[in-house]
């Protein structure tokens, strides 16, 4: 296991062991308070702790070797358990919040007891979130600053779902705390539970936001996502710069896990070769891709026509005429 995928069961264990003890926390306090706010925390806070859990199965199962049924691998996997990851968010925390907010609002109203304990456990949760927040960040910003980015731009077009759904689910998380805080303490200051259950809704919301972020993310690379601008551009180039390649006539690349990309190149060969040097400056330039960019783990090379219209048409349609 690489020191990458070290550190990303890191933040999720840290994460899952944090989430697990704050929802003990919140569970025990919403009982005894009657906080809605308080119940949409702990289901926020169950729906994290099974959300580690799918990425601690996506981190294991995406690293198992390729195999006879899955000749590229098993990276997309991390994909997949991570769009379920989003699903949980969604089901478990979402779902709840909205159903104790709207039952809170057009309910019975309910006196509100022992505010101070809700107090205390929002804030040993603040700070136990605040530990598995600071890891994740941590590991996003240097994910980013490895691949030149800014934090924003790497949260956008990243490849590791993992430590990101960590980094949204925890600052959903701390946001969510704030605002339970506040719905409690207003529902203290006005004695209308009315606030309470609007902060639950807020919570929801929330939680409904960060699921379809994750869900956008992930079902876009289980689709299949082009690699990076930068990779296939610094791909195009040294394959132009060869001196057996007159014209590159199309490039596609599939990312097909972390760190893992396939690349498919139509080139057109200097119709002076023979078939053995084809072969040969098929293997090399496989070869010499493969040792300047460690992420390529597969390379197809189709010698092609340039002059061939229908190439050029699909070619054109698909990435247009710039």
């Amino acid at each position: 296991m690489s020191e990458s995928e070290d550190e990303s069961t890191l933040t999720v264990v840290l994460a899952g062991v944090m989430n697990l003890a704050i929802a003990i926390m919140k569970l025990i306090a919403g009982v005894i308070t009657g906080s809605a706010a308080m119940l949409a925390e702990a289901a926020h806070s169950v729906a994290d702790t099974f959300t580690e859990l799918l990425l601690l199965t996506a981190l294991k199962v995406s690293d198992r070797p390729a195999d006879r049924r899955h000749p590229f691998g098993y990276g997309k996997a991390r994909y997949f358990w991570s769009l379920l990851a989003a699903v949980s968010i969604f089901v478990s925390g979402a779902v709840f919040a909205l159903y104790e907010g709207f039952s809170t609002i057009f309910g019975e109203p309910e006196e509100s007891t022992s505010a101070h304990v809700a107090y205390l456990v929002l804030i040993i949760a603040f700070a136990l979130e605040s530990i598995s927040w600071t890891q994740a960040r941590r590991q996003v910003r240097r994910e980013a600053a490895e691949q030149g980015r800014t934090l924003l731009e790497h949260l956008r077009h990243g490849d590791d779902p993992t430590s990101k759904t960590v980094l949204y689910e925890d600052t959903a998380a701390l946001l969510g705390l704030l605002i339970a805080f506040t719905g409690v303490g207003l529902r203290q200051f006005t004695g209308s539970s009315v606030w309470d259950g609007v902060a639950s809704v807020a919570i929801g919301l929330l939680l409904a936001f960060v699921a379809f972020l994750l869900g956008r993310t992930n079902a876009g690379l289980l689709i299949g996502r082009q690699a990076s601008a930068d990779l296939v551009y610094a791909i195009r180039d040294t394959l132009a710069a060869a001196r057996e390649i007159e014209a590159v006539v199309d490039l596609q690349t599939m990312l097909i896990g972390t760190d893992r990309v396939l690349v498919c190149a139509r080139v057109d060969f200097d119709d002076a070769l023979t078939a053995a040097d084809l072969e040969r400056a098929c293997v090399r330039l496989a070869t010499d891709l493969g040792a300047a960019y460690p992420v390529i783990a597969e390379v197809f090379i189709e010698p092609v026509p340039r002059s061939d219209m229908v190439l050029r048409s699909a070619v054109l349609a698909r990435y247009g005429k710039r």
